[in-house]
């Protein structure tokens, strides 16, 4: 079994959002599971965050997410395949 995660850093969220959100919806078929976190609360919203994505369906695709991804500004973005590989049958 694998799984292709997606991590975003998120900096100048407020600057960046509309533009990262456009990106997840265009690939949205590609996106599994999404969970964005921030720091946040009554007197504070954080300009900083964290967007995990589990990806599925053609690679090529995913990787065009993460290329266009790497473009917006203040983003820090990885791409990893994880597996399980020590496990016997």
């Amino acid at each position: 079994m694998a799984k292709n995660i997606m991590l975003v850093l998120v900096g100048k969220r407020r600057e960046s959002a509309a533009q990262v959100q456009k990106l997840l919806t265009d690939y949205g078929c590609y996106i599994k599971t999404r969970l964005g976190l921030h720091d946040a609360s009554e007197s504070v919203c954080s300009e900083d965050g964290l967007i995990i994505l589990e990806l599925v369906g053609d690679k090529a695709k995913q990787q065009e997410l993460f290329n266009a991804l790497k473009k917006v500004p203040c983003l820090n973005v990885k791409l990893e395949t994880l597996a399980i590989d020590n496990c016997p049958k």
